[in-house]
């Protein structure tokens, strides 16, 4: 019985994942996030994150670079999110015409 369930559990599963997939990469087509954005609206709140990014995008994969010259990576996770990994360890929310990034440590790029 059970290995009739994960018999025909599996490919649902396995569409599932895919599906998901497709999805994350057709958001990070539709959002052309590369650019040069600055850090606000408080500036002593963008002191520790830098002033300045520079974003290059390859599908849901962002390198990003400050005036500092810290480097990191980020992942489109959706097509209103994304999530920042080290040195800023954040979570983003696009606004809708994606010139702008909301950070959850309160501040938000915007694309110039």
């Amino acid at each position: 019985m059970l290995n009739k369930f994960l018999v025909l559990t599996a490919p649902v599963i396995a569409a599932f994942a895919v599906f998901g997939a497709v999805q994350v990469q057709a958001a990070a087509a539709q959002s052309n996030l590369a650019g040069s954005y600055r850090c606000g609206p408080d500036a002593k709140a963008c002191q520790w994150s830098g002033m300045t990014f520079t974003v290059t995008q390859t599908g849901n994969h962002l390198d990003i670079k400050n005036d500092k010259g810290d480097v990191g990576t980020a992942t489109v996770t959706s097509n209103i999110s994304l999530s920042a990994g080290p040195p800023w360890n954040m979570l983003g929310v696009l606004s809708a015409d994606s010139r702008a990034i909301s950070w959850s440590n309160g501040t938000t790029w915007q694309k110039l």
